[in-house]
């Protein structure tokens, strides 16, 4: 979900700084101040250069989980801080990801088909850093450093309790393809060789000369809730989007279905990536 070079809607970018990273970045700011602590004195206490607490507080960056809670901690807050620190988490993501970052990370079931690109819960850091830069227009490095810290924190759910069920079937070509230079690939298939060998994650490769295909629209997530609630999300070229209805999300279900069953079964598919591996 959001793997690929992850294509805004219009202006995301500009979002970043805005909403809620301003308004957190206010509450921290009076906070500090009602504490009588200078930004150098506070980037000490918490590990953080007072060029950073600037940053933080002027909604320019994003401020990690662990800050928030010493931070809150520190000034004595009240719990008036830590109460942001879920919607300063989302705000790491694209703003047309977001949504679907929460309910991906509130999944019982997530069943992922990838056709550009390995899926982000299965990335690499190595490699998740290669897929950002190679995004067009650029993005600066603290952006790109931002957004794969997020796709790393995602990867949480394959070990989280109780552990949901995960699935991927990934096109042959994704993994062929040489996504950040040979040994950045090499990586990447090592990993997905451990990911693989989870017991609550089931990994498929579509080979390229399959005669039948029943998908070639793109890619696409299914999500269950907790709840019970079942949803797709889309990715296509600056209109992903969340389906909720029935119908479309029904289609979406029998056509994953279909391609799990016209894949390579999962030991097919490791020893794929292991044969990938040895030619390399």
């Amino acid at each position: 979900m959001g793997d690929q070079q992850e294509q805004p809607e219009h202006g995301y970018e500009h979002e970043a700084g805005s909403g809620i990273l301003h308004v957190f970045g206010q509450q921290l700011k009076l906070c500090r101040i009602r504490a009588g602590l200078e930004r150098t004195e506070f980037g000490s206490k918490t590990g953080y250069s007072a060029s950073t607490i600037a940053s933080f507080e002027q909604g320019r960056r994003i401020p990690p989980p662990k800050f928030i809670d010493k931070a809150d901690e520190l000034l004595d807050a009240g719990g008036l801080l830590k109460a942001s620190k879920e919607e300063v988490a989302r705000a790491q993501y694209p703003a047309f990801f977001r949504d679907a970052a929460r309910l991906e990370a509130q999944a019982v079931e997530l069943h992922v088909y990838a056709t550009n690109a390995v899926p982000g819960l299965l990335q690499t850091e190595e490699y998740a850093h290669a897929v950002f830069a190679m995004r067009r227009p650029l993005l600066d490095e603290e952006t790109i450093a931002q957004r794969v810290a997020a796709r790393l924190a995602r990867q949480e759910i394959l070990s989280r309790t109780p552990l949901p069920t995960i699935s991927f079937v990934i096109e042959e070509a994704v993994l062929r393809r040489p996504s950040g230079g040979r040994m950045v690939m090499r990586g990447q298939l090592e990993h997905l060789l451990l990911c693989g060998q989870r017991r609550n994650v089931e990994l498929q490769v579509m080979m390229t000369d399959r005669e039948e295909h029943a998908c070639l629209a793109g890619p696409f997530s299914l999500i269950e809730t907790r709840e019970g609630r079942r949803i797709a999300y889309v990715e296509a070229h600056k209109d992903s989007r969340l389906y909720t209805e029935r119908q479309p999300v029904r289609e979406l279900e029998e056509q994953y279905g279909i391609l799990r069953a016209q894949a390579l079964t999962p030991r097919e598919s490791l020893a794929f990536v292991e044969k990938l591996l040895g030619e390399r």
